[in-house]
């Protein structure tokens, strides 16, 4: 009895599913220029995704698209499959536990002040310091709407001065007047502590 033709439906929606999917990383990184951060979290400047994709492949590993909003894109030099297999273990791990992990939020305005931002990545960095993933929203006001790229911007900011620390799980995303995106913190053992330093020198003494 022949076989009727198969709908590709269970792949497309296995596809779908796949978190990591629409991530993009090496070749598929087109942006004309990418600011990249190197596999130990240092900032190492602007340049053609052709150069961070070379710089990758010369160390092994992966170009991968952490903030593809901001302006430019930002870019990380990882093991993505190194980076899946941990992420799929830590939800698995999470699952088992039958309890979500305590998820934090850190709200920022569009055109905020340096000082101000510096203290959101404070208390953000705190959070992800003791293992919780912070929920990063960004809110609008009446006009500030017509500018959603400034919002875009400086929520790839702080993803960036926070990737120390912490992973982004996906890119931000628009959802009414709020710009919102979730980070898991790294590792412990990977984890450096930048914006509370002398917090953690007297805690020390």
């Amino acid at each position: 009895m022949p076989r009727p033709p198969s709908s590709g439906r269970s792949k497309y929606h296995s596809r779908n599913n796949d978190p990591f999917a629409n991530i993009r990383r090496n070749k598929r990184v087109r942006a004309p220029k990418v600011r990249v951060i190197g596999p130990d979290g240092g900032q190492l400047g602007m340049m053609s995704s052709q150069e961070a994709y070379n710089m990758a492949q010369g160390v092994n590993l992966d170009l991968v698209e952490i903030s593809p909003t901001a302006q430019p894109p930002v870019c990380r030099i990882m093991d993505f499959g190194k980076y899946v297999y941990e992420q799929q273990k830590k939800n698995k791990e999470s699952k088992g536990k039958g309890t979500s992990s305590k998820i934090k939020e850190v709200k920022f305005r569009p055109r905020v002040e340096l000082h101000d931002f510096m203290t959101k990545l404070r208390r953000a960095e705190e959070f992800l310091s003791k293992g919780s993933k912070v929920k990063l929203t960004l809110s609008f006001r009446g006009r500030e709407m017509a500018h959603k790229e400034v919002g875009f911007e400086t929520m790839g900011r702080a993803i960036t001065d926070l990737s120390h620390i912490a992973t982004a799980d996906g890119a931000p995303r628009l959802a009414g007047r709020n710009i919102n995106a979730m980070l898991s913190p790294l590792p412990a053992n990977k984890r450096k502590i930048k914006y509370n330093i002398k917090d953690e020198e007297e805690e020390s003494e």
